[in-house]
């Protein structure tokens, strides 16, 4: 099974970037369809991102379109999650996720789609 661990949050000011990187071992990342997840304090854990085991297929959260963009490198055995305009809707922690099942659209944005989880990395955006 796969093992992921993310990095890259942190505090940034309100219109800067970050980019999250999930690392996994333990697993033929390859074989496993990319996911990322966010939960602010006090709320639901939602959908943000992911990619099929290719990088061919992509799903986005509708209501985040166009700032953030998912990407994946096979033989870094790492998914990034580039986040651009930060906002103050954005603070939370990121989570990444793994799947190894035929990727579908349809599944890709719920968190019970995804077998395994890394143990998240903070985001906080300062005014």
């Amino acid at each position: 099974q796969v093992q992921l661990v993310e990095s890259g949050g942190g505090l940034v000011q309100a219109g800067g970037s970050l980019r999250l990187s999930c690392a996994a071992s333990g697993g033929t990342f390859s074989r496993y369809a990319m996911g990322w997840f966010r939960q602010a304090p006090g709320k639901e854990r939602v959908f943000v991102a992911a990619m099929s085991w290719s990088g061919g297929t992509l799903t986005y959260a509708d209501s985040l379109k166009g700032r953030f963009t998912i990407s994946r490198d096979n033989a870094k055995n790492t998914v990034y999650l580039q986040i651009n305009n930060l906002n103050p809707e954005d603070p939370a922690f990121y989570y990444c996720a793994a799947a190894r099942r035929t990727y579908s659209g349809d599944y890709a944005g719920q968190a019970s789609w995804y077998a395994y989880w890394g143990p998240g990395t903070q985001v906080t955006v300062s005014s």
